[in-house]
Protein backbone atom coordinates (compact mmCIF):
# COMPACT_ATOMS: atom_id res chain seq x y z
CA UNK A 1 0.00 0.00 0.00
CA UNK A 2 1.43 3.35 -0.97
CA UNK A 3 1.94 5.90 1.78
CA UNK A 4 2.50 8.92 -0.44
CA UNK A 5 0.81 10.64 -3.31
CA UNK A 6 1.15 9.12 -6.72
CA UNK A 7 2.70 11.29 -9.42
CA UNK A 8 -0.73 11.96 -10.96
CA UNK A 9 -2.27 13.03 -7.64
CA UNK A 10 0.76 15.15 -6.79
CA UNK A 11 0.47 16.95 -10.11
CA UNK A 12 -3.22 17.63 -9.51
CA UNK A 13 -2.47 19.14 -6.11
CA UNK A 14 0.39 21.26 -7.47
CA UNK A 15 -1.77 22.57 -10.29
CA UNK A 16 -4.53 23.35 -7.80
CA UNK A 17 -7.45 21.93 -9.67
CA UNK A 18 -10.79 22.58 -8.05
CA UNK A 19 -10.59 21.25 -4.52
CA UNK A 20 -13.09 18.89 -2.98
CA UNK A 21 -15.53 20.00 -0.31
CA UNK A 22 -14.42 20.28 3.28
CA UNK A 23 -14.72 17.21 5.43
CA UNK A 24 -17.20 17.11 8.27
CA UNK A 25 -14.47 17.75 10.85
CA UNK A 26 -13.18 20.73 8.88
CA UNK A 27 -16.67 22.18 8.55
CA UNK A 28 -17.27 21.85 12.28
CA UNK A 29 -13.91 23.50 13.05
CA UNK A 30 -14.56 26.44 10.71
CA UNK A 31 -18.10 26.95 11.99
CA UNK A 32 -16.85 26.79 15.59
CA UNK A 33 -14.26 29.49 14.94
CA UNK A 34 -16.79 31.67 13.11
CA UNK A 35 -19.41 31.20 15.81
CA UNK A 36 -16.97 32.08 18.58
CA UNK A 37 -15.80 35.29 16.89
CA UNK A 38 -19.34 36.39 16.02
CA UNK A 39 -20.44 35.72 19.60
CA UNK A 40 -17.69 37.93 20.99
CA UNK A 41 -18.61 40.67 18.48
CA UNK A 42 -22.27 40.53 19.54
CA UNK A 43 -21.39 40.58 23.24
CA UNK A 44 -19.15 43.59 22.57
CA UNK A 45 -22.17 45.57 21.45
CA UNK A 46 -23.61 45.52 24.98
CA UNK A 47 -20.46 45.89 27.05
CA UNK A 48 -19.08 49.35 27.93
CA UNK A 49 -17.84 51.40 26.27
CA UNK A 50 -19.73 49.53 23.49
CA UNK A 51 -19.09 49.37 19.79
CA UNK A 52 -20.43 51.57 17.08
CA UNK A 53 -23.31 49.63 15.46
CA UNK A 54 -21.87 50.09 11.95
CA UNK A 55 -18.42 48.97 13.10
CA UNK A 56 -19.92 45.95 14.84
CA UNK A 57 -22.10 45.09 11.85
CA UNK A 58 -19.16 45.18 9.42
CA UNK A 59 -17.00 43.18 11.82
CA UNK A 60 -19.69 40.55 12.23
CA UNK A 61 -20.29 40.48 8.46
CA UNK A 62 -16.57 39.99 7.73
CA UNK A 63 -16.50 36.98 10.04
CA UNK A 64 -19.81 35.56 8.83
CA UNK A 65 -18.60 35.70 5.22
CA UNK A 66 -16.19 32.88 6.06
CA UNK A 67 -19.18 30.56 6.33
CA UNK A 68 -19.82 31.07 2.61
CA UNK A 69 -16.53 29.25 1.86
CA UNK A 70 -18.24 26.06 2.97
CA UNK A 71 -20.49 26.31 -0.10
CA UNK A 72 -18.81 28.53 -2.72
CA UNK A 73 -15.25 29.90 -2.47
CA UNK A 74 -15.82 32.25 -5.42
CA UNK A 75 -18.98 33.88 -4.00
CA UNK A 76 -17.36 34.07 -0.54
CA UNK A 77 -14.34 35.87 -2.00
CA UNK A 78 -16.54 38.42 -3.76
CA UNK A 79 -18.51 38.98 -0.55
CA UNK A 80 -15.29 39.44 1.44
CA UNK A 81 -14.14 42.04 -1.07
CA UNK A 82 -17.38 43.98 -0.63
CA UNK A 83 -17.05 43.89 3.16
CA UNK A 84 -13.44 45.06 2.91
CA UNK A 85 -14.51 48.02 0.78
CA UNK A 86 -17.20 48.93 3.35
CA UNK A 87 -14.69 48.64 6.20
CA UNK A 88 -13.07 51.92 5.13
CA UNK A 89 -16.20 53.82 6.26
CA UNK A 90 -15.74 53.08 10.00
CA UNK A 91 -11.97 52.61 9.53
CA UNK A 92 -11.70 48.95 10.54
CA UNK A 93 -10.03 47.73 7.38
CA UNK A 94 -7.20 46.19 9.42
CA UNK A 95 -9.73 44.02 11.26
CA UNK A 96 -11.25 42.83 7.98
CA UNK A 97 -7.74 42.19 6.63
CA UNK A 98 -7.17 39.84 9.58
CA UNK A 99 -10.22 37.83 8.52
CA UNK A 100 -8.94 37.85 4.93
CA UNK A 101 -5.61 36.43 6.12
CA UNK A 102 -7.48 33.56 7.79
CA UNK A 103 -9.55 33.05 4.64
CA UNK A 104 -6.34 32.48 2.64
CA UNK A 105 -6.18 28.97 4.09
CA UNK A 106 -9.71 28.22 2.92
CA UNK A 107 -8.92 29.61 -0.54
CA UNK A 108 -5.89 27.35 -0.94
CA UNK A 109 -7.77 24.38 0.50
CA UNK A 110 -10.83 24.78 -1.73
CA UNK A 111 -9.90 27.01 -4.64
CA UNK A 112 -8.29 26.53 -8.02
CA UNK A 113 -5.17 28.11 -9.51
CA UNK A 114 -6.76 31.24 -10.97
CA UNK A 115 -8.76 31.95 -7.81
CA UNK A 116 -5.75 31.42 -5.53
CA UNK A 117 -3.51 33.67 -7.61
CA UNK A 118 -6.19 36.35 -7.90
CA UNK A 119 -6.82 36.25 -4.17
CA UNK A 120 -3.10 36.55 -3.42
CA UNK A 121 -2.78 39.55 -5.73
CA UNK A 122 -5.82 41.32 -4.29
CA UNK A 123 -4.68 40.58 -0.73
CA UNK A 124 -1.28 42.14 -1.39
CA UNK A 125 -2.94 45.14 -3.01
CA UNK A 126 -5.31 45.54 -0.04
CA UNK A 127 -2.40 45.26 2.38
CA UNK A 128 -0.49 47.93 0.50
CA UNK A 129 -3.58 50.14 0.47
CA UNK A 130 -4.05 49.82 4.22
CA UNK A 131 -0.35 50.51 4.83
CA UNK A 132 -0.42 53.57 2.59
CA UNK A 133 -3.38 55.03 4.43
CA UNK A 134 -1.73 54.69 7.84
CA UNK A 135 2.04 54.37 8.19
CA UNK A 136 1.64 53.12 11.78
CA UNK A 137 0.04 49.94 10.38
CA UNK A 138 3.16 48.86 8.47
CA UNK A 139 4.22 46.44 11.22
CA UNK A 140 0.69 45.09 11.48
CA UNK A 141 0.58 44.60 7.71
CA UNK A 142 3.70 42.43 7.94
CA UNK A 143 1.94 40.35 10.56
CA UNK A 144 -1.10 40.04 8.27
CA UNK A 145 1.12 38.87 5.41
CA UNK A 146 2.85 36.29 7.60
CA UNK A 147 -0.53 35.16 8.91
CA UNK A 148 -1.89 34.79 5.39
CA UNK A 149 1.20 32.79 4.37
CA UNK A 150 0.86 30.48 7.37
CA UNK A 151 -2.87 30.06 6.78
CA UNK A 152 -2.25 29.28 3.10
CA UNK A 153 0.45 26.74 4.02
CA UNK A 154 -1.96 25.01 6.41
CA UNK A 155 -4.62 24.95 3.70
CA UNK A 156 -2.16 23.46 1.22
CA UNK A 157 -1.02 20.84 3.75
CA UNK A 158 -4.64 19.86 4.37
CA UNK A 159 -5.21 19.66 0.64
CA UNK A 160 -2.25 17.30 0.22
CA UNK A 161 -3.35 15.23 3.21
CA UNK A 162 -6.86 14.78 1.86
CA UNK A 163 -5.51 13.98 -1.61
CA UNK A 164 -3.32 11.31 -0.03
CA UNK A 165 -6.29 9.97 1.90
CA UNK A 166 -8.33 9.88 -1.28
CA UNK A 167 -5.54 7.96 -3.02
CA UNK A 168 -5.29 5.47 -0.15
CA UNK A 169 -9.05 4.95 -0.18
CA UNK A 170 -8.90 4.14 -3.89
CA UNK A 171 -5.96 1.78 -3.35
CA UNK A 172 -7.72 0.06 -0.47
CA UNK A 173 -10.86 -0.35 -2.57
CA UNK A 174 -8.81 -1.77 -5.43
CA UNK A 175 -6.98 -4.14 -3.11
CA UNK A 176 -10.26 -5.28 -1.56
CA UNK A 177 -11.67 -5.91 -5.04
CA UNK A 178 -8.53 -7.84 -6.03
CA UNK A 179 -8.81 -9.97 -2.90
CA UNK A 180 -12.49 -10.57 -3.61
CA UNK A 181 -11.71 -11.59 -7.19
CA UNK A 182 -8.91 -13.85 -5.93
CA UNK A 183 -11.34 -15.58 -3.55
CA UNK A 184 -13.89 -15.99 -6.34
CA UNK A 185 -11.19 -17.31 -8.68
CA UNK A 186 -10.11 -19.86 -6.06
CA UNK A 187 -13.71 -20.94 -5.54
CA UNK A 188 -14.20 -21.31 -9.29
CA UNK A 189 -10.96 -23.24 -9.50
CA UNK A 190 -11.95 -25.64 -6.71
CA UNK A 191 -15.39 -26.10 -8.26
CA UNK A 192 -13.79 -26.74 -11.64
CA UNK A 193 -11.34 -29.27 -10.24
CA UNK A 194 -14.15 -31.11 -8.49
CA UNK A 195 -16.24 -31.05 -11.65
CA UNK A 196 -13.42 -32.33 -13.85
CA UNK A 197 -12.42 -35.14 -11.54
CA UNK A 198 -15.10 -36.15 -9.05
CA UNK A 199 -18.05 -35.67 -11.43
CA UNK A 200 -16.46 -38.00 -13.95
CA UNK A 201 -15.98 -40.79 -11.42
CA UNK A 202 -19.49 -40.34 -10.07
CA UNK A 203 -20.82 -40.67 -13.60
CA UNK A 204 -18.96 -43.97 -13.97
CA UNK A 205 -20.38 -45.17 -10.65
CA UNK A 206 -23.93 -44.13 -11.56
CA UNK A 207 -23.62 -45.85 -14.93
CA UNK A 208 -22.45 -49.16 -13.54
CA UNK A 209 -24.94 -49.11 -10.66
CA UNK A 210 -27.64 -49.40 -13.30
CA UNK A 211 -25.80 -52.38 -14.83
CA UNK A 212 -25.54 -54.40 -11.61
CA UNK A 213 -28.84 -56.19 -12.30
CA UNK A 214 -27.37 -57.76 -15.42
CA UNK A 215 -25.66 -61.02 -14.38
CA UNK A 216 -23.40 -60.87 -17.43
CA UNK A 217 -21.87 -57.53 -16.46
CA UNK A 218 -22.43 -57.50 -12.71
CA UNK A 219 -18.91 -58.48 -11.71
CA UNK A 220 -17.30 -56.06 -14.18
CA UNK A 221 -19.59 -53.27 -12.98
CA UNK A 222 -18.69 -53.94 -9.36
CA UNK A 223 -15.00 -53.71 -10.21
CA UNK A 224 -15.57 -50.53 -12.21
CA UNK A 225 -17.45 -48.97 -9.28
CA UNK A 226 -14.67 -49.91 -6.87
CA UNK A 227 -12.01 -48.40 -9.14
CA UNK A 228 -14.02 -45.24 -9.76
CA UNK A 229 -14.65 -44.74 -6.05
CA UNK A 230 -10.96 -45.16 -5.26
CA UNK A 231 -9.99 -42.68 -7.95
CA UNK A 232 -12.63 -40.23 -6.74
CA UNK A 233 -11.23 -40.31 -3.21
CA UNK A 234 -7.69 -39.85 -4.54
CA UNK A 235 -8.71 -36.86 -6.65
CA UNK A 236 -10.70 -35.39 -3.77
CA UNK A 237 -7.69 -35.56 -1.46
CA UNK A 238 -5.57 -33.99 -4.18
CA UNK A 239 -7.98 -31.07 -4.66
CA UNK A 240 -8.20 -30.48 -0.89
CA UNK A 241 -4.42 -30.50 -0.52
CA UNK A 242 -3.95 -28.22 -3.50
CA UNK A 243 -6.64 -25.81 -2.31
CA UNK A 244 -4.48 -24.92 0.69
CA UNK A 245 -2.15 -22.97 -1.61
CA UNK A 246 -4.65 -22.04 -4.35
CA UNK A 247 -4.36 -22.93 -8.02
CA UNK A 248 -0.75 -23.24 -9.15
CA UNK A 249 0.46 -24.64 -12.42
CA UNK A 250 3.25 -26.60 -10.75
CA UNK A 251 0.72 -28.24 -8.45
CA UNK A 252 -1.66 -29.40 -11.12
CA UNK A 253 -2.02 -33.09 -11.93
CA UNK A 254 0.47 -34.51 -14.36
CA UNK A 255 -2.11 -34.43 -17.15
CA UNK A 256 -0.87 -37.66 -18.75
CA UNK A 257 -2.80 -37.67 -22.03
CA UNK A 258 -2.01 -41.29 -22.82
CA UNK A 259 -3.26 -42.40 -19.39
CA UNK A 260 -6.44 -40.35 -19.79
CA UNK A 261 -7.15 -41.88 -23.19
CA UNK A 262 -6.47 -45.40 -21.90
CA UNK A 263 -8.79 -44.83 -18.94
CA UNK A 264 -11.53 -43.45 -21.18
CA UNK A 265 -11.17 -46.36 -23.62
CA UNK A 266 -11.55 -48.89 -20.80
CA UNK A 267 -14.64 -47.07 -19.53
CA UNK A 268 -16.17 -46.94 -23.02
CA UNK A 269 -15.59 -50.61 -23.57
CA UNK A 270 -16.98 -51.41 -20.13
CA UNK A 271 -20.13 -49.46 -21.08
CA UNK A 272 -20.55 -51.50 -24.27
CA UNK A 273 -18.93 -49.21 -26.84
CA UNK A 274 -16.32 -50.14 -29.36
CA UNK A 275 -13.40 -47.72 -29.52
CA UNK A 276 -11.36 -46.57 -32.51
CA UNK A 277 -8.14 -44.83 -31.50
CA UNK A 278 -5.83 -43.13 -33.98
CA UNK A 279 -2.78 -41.00 -33.35
CA UNK A 280 0.01 -41.17 -30.80
CA UNK A 281 -0.82 -39.52 -27.43
CA UNK A 282 2.82 -39.95 -26.35
CA UNK A 283 4.15 -37.84 -29.22
CA UNK A 284 7.06 -35.84 -27.78
CA UNK A 285 6.10 -32.76 -29.80
CA UNK A 286 3.05 -32.21 -27.57
CA UNK A 287 4.05 -29.66 -24.88
CA UNK A 288 3.13 -30.26 -21.27
CA UNK A 289 0.60 -27.44 -21.13
CA UNK A 290 -1.26 -28.77 -24.16
CA UNK A 291 -1.13 -32.30 -22.78
CA UNK A 292 -2.77 -31.22 -19.52
CA UNK A 293 -5.54 -29.38 -21.37
CA UNK A 294 -6.21 -32.29 -23.74
CA UNK A 295 -6.21 -34.77 -20.86
CA UNK A 296 -8.91 -32.72 -19.12
CA UNK A 297 -10.93 -32.49 -22.31
CA UNK A 298 -10.62 -36.25 -22.78
CA UNK A 299 -11.96 -36.83 -19.28
CA UNK A 300 -14.88 -34.43 -19.71
CA UNK A 301 -15.67 -35.92 -23.12
CA UNK A 302 -15.65 -39.37 -21.59
CA UNK A 303 -18.13 -38.20 -18.97
CA UNK A 304 -20.47 -36.90 -21.66
CA UNK A 305 -20.13 -40.04 -23.78
CA UNK A 306 -21.00 -42.26 -20.82
CA UNK A 307 -24.05 -40.10 -20.06
CA UNK A 308 -25.49 -39.38 -23.47
CA UNK A 309 -23.99 -41.51 -26.26
CA UNK A 310 -26.00 -44.11 -28.11
CA UNK A 311 -24.83 -47.59 -29.01
CA UNK A 312 -21.95 -47.72 -31.43
CA UNK A 313 -18.34 -46.79 -31.97
CA UNK A 314 -16.52 -44.03 -30.14
CA UNK A 315 -13.67 -42.47 -32.12
CA UNK A 316 -10.68 -40.79 -30.53
CA UNK A 317 -8.34 -39.15 -33.02
CA UNK A 318 -5.15 -37.25 -32.29
CA UNK A 319 -3.38 -35.26 -35.02
CA UNK A 320 0.02 -33.70 -34.37
CA UNK A 321 2.30 -31.69 -36.63
CA UNK A 322 5.10 -29.22 -36.01
CA UNK A 323 2.71 -26.35 -35.26
CA UNK A 324 -0.55 -27.76 -33.92
CA UNK A 325 -2.05 -30.62 -31.96
CA UNK A 326 -5.71 -31.49 -32.49
CA UNK A 327 -7.93 -33.99 -30.70
CA UNK A 328 -11.34 -35.16 -31.89
CA UNK A 329 -13.74 -37.28 -29.85
CA UNK A 330 -16.79 -38.52 -31.74
CA UNK A 331 -19.64 -40.61 -30.38
CA UNK A 332 -23.03 -41.75 -31.72
CA UNK A 333 -26.07 -39.76 -30.71
CA UNK A 334 -28.82 -41.53 -28.86
CA UNK A 335 -32.38 -41.19 -30.18
CA UNK A 336 -33.71 -41.55 -26.64
CA UNK A 337 -31.67 -41.17 -23.46
CA UNK A 338 -30.43 -44.54 -22.30
CA UNK A 339 -29.80 -43.46 -18.74
CA UNK A 340 -31.06 -40.78 -16.41
CA UNK A 341 -27.81 -39.38 -15.04
CA UNK A 342 -27.45 -35.97 -13.41
CA UNK A 343 -25.50 -33.23 -15.15
CA UNK A 344 -23.84 -30.01 -13.98
CA UNK A 345 -24.24 -28.57 -17.51
CA UNK A 346 -20.87 -26.82 -17.26
CA UNK A 347 -18.59 -29.31 -18.98
CA UNK A 348 -18.59 -27.87 -22.50
CA UNK A 349 -18.10 -24.34 -21.16
CA UNK A 350 -15.09 -25.40 -19.11
CA UNK A 351 -13.57 -27.27 -22.04
CA UNK A 352 -13.96 -24.22 -24.25
CA UNK A 353 -12.53 -21.99 -21.53
CA UNK A 354 -9.42 -24.14 -21.23
CA UNK A 355 -8.76 -24.28 -24.98
CA UNK A 356 -9.55 -20.66 -25.78
CA UNK A 357 -7.46 -19.55 -22.83
CA UNK A 358 -4.47 -21.23 -24.50
CA UNK A 359 -5.14 -19.44 -27.84
CA UNK A 360 -6.63 -22.57 -29.35
CA UNK A 361 -9.82 -23.50 -31.16
CA UNK A 362 -12.74 -25.43 -29.71
CA UNK A 363 -16.00 -26.75 -31.09
CA UNK A 364 -18.62 -29.19 -29.89
CA UNK A 365 -21.81 -30.17 -31.66
CA UNK A 366 -23.68 -32.58 -33.89
CA UNK A 367 -22.01 -33.67 -37.13
CA UNK A 368 -23.70 -36.27 -39.36
CA UNK A 369 -25.60 -37.92 -36.53
CA UNK A 370 -22.65 -37.98 -34.17
CA UNK A 371 -21.60 -35.75 -31.30
CA UNK A 372 -18.13 -34.42 -32.01
CA UNK A 373 -15.82 -32.55 -29.66
CA UNK A 374 -12.90 -30.88 -31.40
CA UNK A 375 -9.97 -29.06 -29.78
CA UNK A 376 -6.88 -27.67 -31.47
CA UNK A 377 -3.94 -26.08 -29.65
CA UNK A 378 -0.78 -24.37 -30.90
CA UNK A 379 2.46 -26.13 -30.00
CA UNK A 380 4.40 -22.88 -29.62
Amino acid sequence: MASSLSSGDRTDVTRLGKGEKLSTIERIAVLAVIGTIVLFDIVGLFLPPGLDPLTAAIGIASTAVLALYLWSPLIATYALGVVFALSFIPGIQAQVLTVAAFAAGLIVRLGWTSLVLSYAGVFLLASALVATGDSTNVFNIAIFLVGAAVSGAVGFALRIAFARGRTLEVQLAEKAEQERQAVLAERRWIAGELHDSIAHHLTVVALHVQMLDDDRTSSESQEAIRIAARKAMTDLRFVIDLADDGPRSEGMPSGDLAASIDEARDEFQSAGHTVLLSGDPTDERIPRAAEIILARIMRESATNVLKYAGRGEVEIRLDVDDDLVAMTVGSPLSVTPRRELSSSRTGIGRMAERVLGASGEFDAGEVDGRWVVFARLPLA
